[in-house]
């Protein structure tokens, strides 16, 4: 009798709506799934957290761990509760149930990779999610046209939620503090892996600081994985008026020996792009162009569509 074939194990890096859709999909695949989550955000209940404890914003941690609920009605409900928000007027107004939840295990603990783990245990999520540094970052843009009254001025933009809004035209972003240490257990994770995962997401605020991260960029740069790259399915703020071949040539433009093997884009993106399958190959990419956006029409992922393409290439 031949042995099992074990599950692959597969990292997924992003932050936010765009890695929920990344991990909503994968966790049909394999229960060998790590999410490696941005630490940047500093808007909102994050960012009051971060700003009163000086600790890891919490807030893409706990999106992470709701995708990731068991799948059952205990696990949804649990999902549900850590994504709802306090209302009226105090001082808890706003604040995600999930992310002071997980502040107080990192008071307790001292640790935040354990109190992720608790909290996943808690949850019975499948599979791990962890940060991809070990403090919180900020992110530094230069923007062109961030005002609109001097359309050709550049001008230096900092903080995550000031740079995914902005309607100027970001050309490069930056991490502070530069050369971040990255997680151990993040860097450990991608090197054992037999798929790594990148995209969707908020380009420049969530794809590509994980490239920014030395330690975990050489980690991906010279791991046996396969390397995935989803596209989005429209441009968000930062990249607004990017076409899909513009994400390929930002990316590389921030880390040029990054080589990848798939790149997957929907139809509706990659339609009238005429250099896309070329920067792919540039890559070192193949470009495969399938249907996973919603049947509705809206500009989300399938988690199902999705995971057929997910499968079909982590079978080949």
């Amino acid at each position: 009798m031949s042995a099992r074939r074990r599950s692959p194990r597969v990292v997924a890096f992003g932050g936010g709506h765009g890695l929920s859709a990344a991990l909503s999909a994968l966790r049909h695949l394999t229960p060998e799934l790590t999410a490696v989550v941005t630490v940047a955000d500093d808007g909102g209940s994050s960012g009051r957290l971060r700003e009163e404890f000086d600790i890891l914003p919490p807030g893409d941690l706990r999106m992470a761990l709701a995708a990731l609920c068991a799948d059952d009605e205990l696990g949804r409900t649990w999902a549900d509760v850590l994504q709802s928000r306090f209302g009226g007027g105090g001082p808890l107004s706003g604040h995600a149930i999930g992310n002071l939840l997980i502040a107080g295990l990192w008071q307790r603990l001292a640790d935040p990779v354990a109190g992720l783990d608790m909290v996943g245990a808690l949850l019975r999520t499948q599979g791990r999610v962890l940060p991809m540094a070990a403090v919180p970052l900020t992110i530094e843009a230069d923007v062109v046209g961030s005002d609109p009254d001097r359309p050709d001025d550049l001008a230096v933009l900092r903080g995550q939620a000031t740079v995914a809004k902005t309607q100027g035209d970001v050309r490069a972003v930056r991490l502070l503090p530069a050369d971040p240490p990255a997680r151990e257990e993040s860097v450990a994770s991608v090197l054992a892996a037999d798929h790594i995962v990148l995209g969707p997401g908020s380009w420049f605020t969530s794809v590509i600081p994980h490239l920014l991260v030395p330690d975990l960029a050489e980690a991906i740069l010279t791991t046996r994985a396969q390397r995935i790259l989803t596209l989005n399915l429209v441009p968000a703020d930062e990249t607004h008026g990017f076409p899909a071949s513009r994400h390929l040539e930002v990316l590389a433009d921030h880390c040029p020996r990054l080589r990848l093997d798939v790149v997957i884009v929907d139809p509706s993106f990659a339609a009238g792009d005429g250099p896309l399958e070329k920067f792919a190959r540039s890559l070192g990419a193949r470009l495969v162009v399938e249907n996973v956006r919603m049947r509705d029409g809206s500009p989300r992922h399938d988690p199902h569509r999705l995971a057929a393409v997910y499968a079909e290439l982590m079978q080949q």
